[in-house]
């Protein structure tokens, strides 16, 4: 098994609504905002090869929405999703699995692409099969009023369309080395991928914990819909990724893919940042 970052680029999301109740004077010392309040994030995506399978954990924010919804996140960075993967010697063609930890569109809009004569959509993985789960597929096509601006049905109803879709289950082992938990405080039902990789447990943590700046306790997002829950999900992880010494693959982090834990005065906190690569 090899494993690889995919880089899709950069966008920019209210620093007061990524971190919650969490004052600015704390926060903007760990994310600087811009003069709108916007801090840069990430959308790190991660590439499994493992035998005959190529499977991409999230695909990043897409190409395919017009200027004016991308004016509103500041899309920017050279990378992008075809770009990194071709970057390795690989197509979109060769992608065997999709696994998507949520439907908001930062983490599934590289999923879909517009059809050639700009009049429909079409699956940008023509020979994947996309892994979701039946409660959270529920959630994103039948949304609450407050997730409905992060479910685009442009980026959901098309995989299903495409007759590439398949659910999993909480707990399930969906590949060799590959095992599933879901979270529920974030949204209903993310899936988190935990990886055997090297001798060591890799989780890549989506949005239970968007960057290694999360993980205080209290520091919750305000786009979790059960932020109690999110604190719950999020208190028991990390007390298990520390003792068992996980590593944590951050999807949103502008600054760090990886890190491990240690225990501190002030709770659990990063113990070594690094890269995916440099996992030996």
């Amino acid at each position: 098994m090899k494993l690889h970052t995919i880089n899709t680029g950069f966008f920019k999301l209210d620093g007061g609504a990524m971190f919650g109740v969490v004052p600015k004077t704390m926060w903007q010392k760990l994310n600087p905002p811009d003069e709108n309040n916007m801090c840069t994030w990430a959308m790190r995506c991660l590439l499994i090869e493992d035998g005959n399978k190529l499977i991409l954990v999230d695909n990043g924010i897409g190409n395919k929405q017009d200027e004016k919804f991308f004016g509103h996140y500041y899309l920017h960075g050279d990378d992008t999703l075809e770009k990194s993967i071709r970057a390795l010697g690989f197509g979109l063609d060769d992608i065997t699995d999709v696994f998507l930890t949520h439907l908001h569109f930062d983490h599934c809009g590289g999923s879909v692409r517009r059809t050639k004569d700009g009049n429909g959509f079409e699956s940008n993985f023509s020979k994947a099969t996309f892994w979701s789960n039946e409660n959270h597929w529920k959630w994103a096509t039948e949304p609450n009023a407050r997730e409905k601006a992060s479910f685009l049905k442009e980026n959901i109803l098309p995989i299903q369309e495409s007759g590439q879709l398949k659910f999993t289950n909480d707990g399930a082992d969906l590949f060799p080395n590959v095992k599933v938990k879901y979270m529920n405080g974030h949204t209903d039902g993310m899936m988190l991928p935990h990886i055997q990789y090297k001798g060591r447990t890799i989780v890549f943590v989506a949005d239970l914990l968007p960057s290694a700046a999360h993980l205080p306790i209290p520091f919750i997002m305000a786009y979790d819909t059960r932020p109690l829950i999110s604190m719950n999900e999020k208190a028991a992880f990390i007390k298990e990724a520390q003792e068992k010494d996980f590593i944590l693959f951050f999807e949103h982090d502008p600054h760090h893919e990886c890190c491990d834990l240690k225990m501190t005065e002030k709770g659990v906190r990063p113990n070594n940042f690094f890269k995916l690569s440099e996992i030996v």
